[in-house]
């Protein structure tokens, strides 16, 4: 499966079998074999082309991927303490993929976070995938909480001339 959704289009045992030749030793009617048998459990289908058939993945791996974990999850008799326990095994990165994925799911609308002052807060990526925190009245800023143009560290209500908020 990772040789067809790695080329995302459909593929022929010739050109997962030449693929797999770079790696090591394979022979033709294995891999055909396997195909044959992904396509009989329905994780691939295929459309004849002259005498061979060319195969295409049936899901996306995210796709196939998100099953594996909701049928894990399901199977647990305490599925708070799984997820619990899951977050617990996340590096810092995954975590942040998951807020995101939340965000996307839910929408603004939907689950608004509530920012310092009581407002609106959303996460959006701009054009170099970064994170950003848009509040409807004012400028983005970034997703540290600090202004455009302060320096890091720097907090302006804090400071003798602010205004202590």
């Amino acid at each position: 499966m990772t040789r067809v959704w790695k080329w995302n289009r459909p593929v022929t045992v010739r050109e997962v079998l030449e693929d797999l030749q770079q790696e090591r030793s394979i022979a033709y009617t294995t891999v055909m074999t396997v195909l044959d048998n992904l396509h009989q459990k329905g994780w691939v289908r295929r459309e004849a082309e002259g005498r061979a058939y060319r195969y295409e993945a049936v899901s996306t791996r995210a796709a196939y991927s998100a099953a594996l974990m909701n049928d894990a999850w399901s199977q647990s008799d305490n599925p708070a303490a799984a997820l619990v326990a899951f977050f617990g095994m996340m590096s810092e990165e995954q975590r942040r993929a998951l807020r995101d994925a939340v965000h996307i799911v839910q929408g603004p609308e939907e689950d608004p976070e509530q920012g310092a002052d009581g407002g609106e807060t959303r996460v959006t990526p701009d054009a170099a995938d970064e994170k950003r925190v848009e509040k409807p009245d004012e400028k983005p800023v970034e997703a540290s909480g600090e202004k455009q143009g302060e320096k890091p560290g720097e907090n302006p209500d804090s400071s003798p001339g602010g205004t202590g908020r």
